[in-house]
């Protein structure tokens, strides 16, 4: 099922006083809201435990791609974020983690238009997997009932060229180490010129390195692995083009 426009979702979430996620799902009657007139003061509330265990994955990731066509179209949701930081400071219930990249051009929360409370945000450049990532994912999902573990890659990426280029510098040395993977994979199949002054290379490396994130999420986490063949949780990724504000799925 498909989420209704942003024009819609104005008069879907008037009752719902819910987040991103909970208003745009509410737009399609998953927690049966009625439709009434927006008011000023409904967007104050983050999700609830019962609103975030009523999704399914699917919903949440059809959630976060209605919020990005809405940051595109500049329709975001206002939202009281005072309210929302008051209404979460006792407990939270996130129905998506995203680990992404600390790329200071992609921030989340705003790209997936959500607001406080709705996902947990892990970042390191590259947006590569290592054991405390895992452990804070394995948390999110084992312990807090997080039902999505997105991956997310962007264009002109610096630590892919880092990787690209064999760069070293102290700790950034081991990290780009992670992405290396990535750029043999995609070295073997590019037809072109493989440096890191190519954007269309460096974005098929970072593509890969998303792709890899993900097959490296499920063989060395046994418990998010074993989750997701329950079906509690899906593990999906993505690219944001930084210029057009996109966000494309990679499978």
């Amino acid at each position: 099922m498909k989420l209704s426009s942003s024009d819609s979702i104005g008069s879907s979430i008037a009752n719902s006083r819910r987040s991103f996620l909970g208003t745009a799902l509410g737009a399609c009657a998953f927690f049966s809201v009625p439709s009434v007139a927006l008011q000023s003061d409904l967007l104050s509330t983050p999700l609830s435990k019962e609103q975030r265990d009523s999704l399914t994955p699917a919903q949440i990731l059809d959630a976060l791609q209605r919020g990005n066509e809405r940051f595109r179209a500049g329709k975001m949701i206002p939202r009281d974020y005072l309210a929302q930081k008051r209404a979460s400071a006792a407990a939270q219930y996130p129905a998506v983690v995203v680990l992404g990249c600390i790329d200071s051009r992609v921030p989340a929360e705003i790209i997936f238009d959500a607001g406080i409370g709705d996902g947990f945000n892990a970042r390191i450049a590259g947006n590569v997997v290592n054991d405390d990532i895992l452990g804070s994912m394995e948390f999110a999902c084992a312990v807090s009932g997080a039902k999505v573990v997105f991956v997310l890659g962007h264009t002109s990426c610096g630590a892919i060229k880092g990787a690209i280029d064999d760069v070293e510098l102290g700790n950034l040395t081991g990290l780009l180490a992670r992405i290396k993977p990535a750029v043999k994979e995609t070295e073997a199949k590019f037809v072109g010129e493989k440096s890191s002054k190519n954007a269309t290379y460096v974005d098929a490396v970072a593509r890969a390195n998303v792709s890899i994130a993900m097959a490296q999420i499920r063989r060395r986490s046994p418990i998010l692995e074993d989750l997701e063949k329950k079906g509690s949780i899906q593990i999906a990724g993505g690219m944001y083009d930084l210029s057009t504000g996109k966000v494309e799925s990679i499978g």
